[in-house]
């Protein structure tokens, strides 16, 4: 089973084609992704309108480019896959209508596929994990705990009340001049700062239920960074420190909570999955690595091209829902927002 999957839900342009082969493992036979940063870097965040038009412009080329290197024609197809939301819907938009004018000229069926899913479906293309699951989804627009039990079958157990963790960090490089994307700025600086100089928030700890907040952390960081303004490079790197410091313990402990919902629900998890950009950071991959231990289950994190976003996610997801005849229509409008737990096992209508 061969799929294309098309992504332009946010501010990268990508395309692949993936394979899914008989005993349900995956392969990926190609896939390109084009970032639109350096056109975004001078406004500090993602403007809408030159990300959709950016996608516009290059999408063609970028499908072009991911079927020459898989080697195959559009007649060779199983089906079409494109991210149809959640996103900025602009870009949406370009994705899936592209989308649904292959699957229509070639002949194939369409599938739209939630952003989120194919996050969440991810370590099974790479992995090969077995459901159930416990996934943390951490992304620039995201931060949830879930009980992942199978293709269109998901179950929330923390979710953040305001501030995704990639939020947070872009924000807090903002805040310290230190450019887009944020979150690996931070992450830099945070190398050469002491985690313990300044005395920040750990909301949420010890509650009871697995829910995240980091407005409140955004905020301390601002009034300890207003208090000892203007900072030297040293004092950028230690809030960048301390900041970071907060949010590993944020996630070690909500997870941790997490984790025993989850055991206390559906039993023990075949694993531990961390998708999303977020899941990228290298301190937030060691506390990762001691909660599966922890909890007697195995750290799954594919690699870092694959937790940003990209194409060859979208066409897995697509791959997955194809073998299960999840297939949708061409009349399927995008959407802006769409939550994963609304995803069902079942062909959109």
């Amino acid at each position: 089973m061969v799929v294309l999957g098309i992504e332009t839900t946010c501010d990268e342009t990508a395309a692949a084609v993936v394979q899914r082969l008989p005993d349900g493992r995956g392969k990926i036979l190609s896939n390109i992704v084009l970032s639109q940063t350096s056109e975004h870097a001078a406004f500090g965040g993602v403007v809408p309108e030159i990300a959709a038009r950016a996608h516009v412009e290059a999408l063609d080329r970028i499908i072009a480019k991911a079927m020459q290197e898989a080697g195959i024609g559009f007649d060779a197809l199983d089906g079409v896959a494109a991210a149809a939301g959640p996103g900025l819907i602009g870009g949406v938009i370009v994705g899936l209508t592209t989308a649904k004018a292959i699957a229509l000229v070639a002949g194939k069926p369409l599938m739209a596929i939630n952003h989120l899913e194919a996050h969440a479906l991810t370590a099974r293309l790479t992995d090969a994990v077995p459901f159930p699951y416990c996934l943390f989804l951490a992304s620039g627009g995201h931060t949830q705990i879930l009980a992942v039990r199978g293709v269109g079958d998901y179950v929330l157990i923390g979710n953040t009340m305001d501030d995704a963790i990639g939020e947070a960090f872009d924000k807090t490089a903002k805040l310290l001049g230190l450019g887009y994307p944020g979150g690996p700025q931070v992450e830099k600086e945070a190398m050469a700062g002491n985690p313990e100089r300044f005395a920040l928030p750990r909301p949420m700890h010890g509650r009871p239920e697995a829910d995240f907040s980091l407005s409140g952390l955004k905020t301390a960081l601002r009034l300890e960074a207003e208090k000892i303004a203007p900072l030297s490079d040293q004092d950028v790197a230690d809030l960048c420190a301390s900041f970071q410091q907060a949010v590993v313990d944020v996630v070690a402990d909500r997870l941790r909570t997490g984790l025993a919902i989850f055991r206390g629900t559906y039993g023990a998890p075949t694993a531990l999955v961390a998708a999303g950009g977020v899941a990228a950071n290298q301190a937030l991959r060691k506390i990762l690595h001691r909660l599966a231990f922890e909890s007697g289950t195995v750290l799954v994190v594919p690699a870092p091209e694959l937790c940003t976003d990209n194409g060859a996610m979208i066409a897995w997801a697509g791959a997955e829902r194809l073998a299960l005849g999840l297939v949708d229509t061409l009349e399927l409008s995008p959407r802006a927002r769409w939550p994963l737990q609304e995803v069902a096992g079942v062909a959109l209508r």
